[in-house]
């Protein structure tokens, strides 16, 4: 499209293509994968393709090697209906002996893997895309850089233009890149109607198990109402069982969670386990969230004014919307965002650690001078926990928040950071 907004994926995907034959882009549905695919490809082919698919489907069966040909990197786009695909195109890396042939993107439905003889080891890599972090829509400014505070951490600067109205409505419309260019009342729309698929088909053809409208809209709802927290399936189930006349039992709450999971609407945070001068008990348990803040505020049938009015809420949206950001920035420097949690009720809300060991600790906040100076505190407070002689000392401490003027470094050395100042 003429007017493709570059995402944090695109180098991401050219650097994994020089090292591996394949490379298979997953995400939630309407994340834009076909469309990054489309820019570094050479040759296509839509496997879906209305007139085509029949015949395609016949070649995948017969002669897959046909479908195989064209220019690389070649685009294979909705493979998974044609599982075959995946053994044509690792016998095609192997004999090519070339790296860079072939990116591989389908829906959020995972492919029915029994037809697959070979994993793939050694020849395709995984690539995760998600919806679009601010900094690729636009609304983040870049002016402090993720891999500069692991760096070259020192004093830093830059200014916010956005304000609480404008976090909310982001909160809301979430990172479908094609809203990024509608009007904002049509842009709102589109995360109900995303919600409204996963909700009546998406979550049962996943597994091809037809499960209740219903019930998944009260799952959805109470795992809404549980963001950032390590509430337990049993929780969750009490939550909606309030409401649900028919029997709830665990196992079927977790079915409806992991086929989510499968669809990439749900992303759980999973636990950091630092080295401690004391003894503390680390909770293990992940922390909930969805994919993307916009699901959950369909989950909750609420748009920017109800999360004016309701801080709490809009607080729990705006972490996940950071974690969403954190996550895409962290892993293009090859780094992983965890949550932290020990028996003393101490909270870490995001922990990057990267792959040579280093690691900065994050608040996340709305703002305000009493919001910022509390996750400060706390952060101060986790550091001194950390027991160095066994592991480093942080990179950095960062309070991230929703509002203020200016990116800042605070005397005690936290910096302070609106998130529509931050890029990878």
């Amino acid at each position: 499209m003429n007017n493709y907004k570059k995402r944090i994926a695109d180098q991401v995907l050219e650097k994994k293509l020089k090292g591996k034959g394949a490379v298979l882009i997953q995400g939630p549905k309407w994340c834009g994968k076909t469309t990054t695919a489309e820019q570094i490809s050479n040759s296509i082919l839509y496997m879906a393709k209305p007139e085509d698919k029949s015949q395609n489907l016949i070649l995948a069966d017969i002669n897959p090697a046909i479908l195989l040909e064209g220019n690389i990197p070649r685009l294979i786009d909705e493979w998974q209906i044609a599982p075959k695909l995946w053994d044509a195109i690792r016998f095609e890396v192997d004999h090519r002996e070339q790296e860079g042939q072939f990116i591989l993107t389908g829906s959020a439905v995972p492919a029915n893997m029994e037809e697959v003889t070979h994993t793939g080891t050694g020849r395709f890599a995984w690539l995760l895309m998600r919806p679009m972090s601010l900094y690729e829509s636009g609304e983040s400014n870049g002016s402090v850089s993720l891999e500069k505070l692991f760096n070259e951490p020192s004093n830093i600067s830059g200014i916010s233009e956005l304000e609480l109205e404008d976090i909310a409505y982001l909160c809301c419309r979430g990172g479908w890149p094609r809203s990024t260019f509608m009007e904002k009342e049509i842009a709102l729309e589109q995360a109900f109607d995303y919600y409204d698929a996963i909700v009546q088909s998406d979550i049962s053809r996943v597994d091809n198990i037809n499960r209740n409208p219903e019930r998944v809209k009260k799952l959805m709802r109470t795992y809404a109402r549980n963001l950032g927290s390590q509430a337990s399936n049993e929780t969750l189930k009490s939550d909606m069982i309030t409401n649900d006349s028919v029997s709830l039992d665990t196992d079927t709450v977790l079915s409806y969670i992991n086929a989510l999971k499968k669809i990439f609407v749900i992303e759980e945070a999973p636990a950091w386990n630092p080295n401690l001068r004391s003894k503390t008990a680390i909770r293990t348990s992940d922390t909930r969230y969805f994919v993307d803040p916009s699901i959950a505020v369909a989950a909750l049938g609420i748009g920017p004014k109800d999360l004016i009015k309701d801080l709490n809420t809009f607080g729990l949206i705006f972490e996940t919307l950071c974690i969403r950001d954190l996550r895409i920035y962290a892993e293009s420097i090859n780094g992983n965002v965890y949550h932290y949690r020990d028996g003393s009720d101490l909270e870490c809300d995001a922990v990057i650690h990267l792959r040579n060991g280093s690691y900065g600790l994050i608040e996340i906040k709305l703002g305000g001078d009493s919001l910022i100076n509390e996750g400060a505190k706390n952060l101060k407070r986790m550091h001194s926990k950390i027991d160095t002689t066994k592991m480093n000392n942080p990179s950095f401490l960062m309070v991230l928040t929703a509002i203020g003027k200016y990116a800042y470094k605070r005397d005690d050395n936290v910096y302070v950071v609106p998130i529509s100042c931050l890029k990878n």
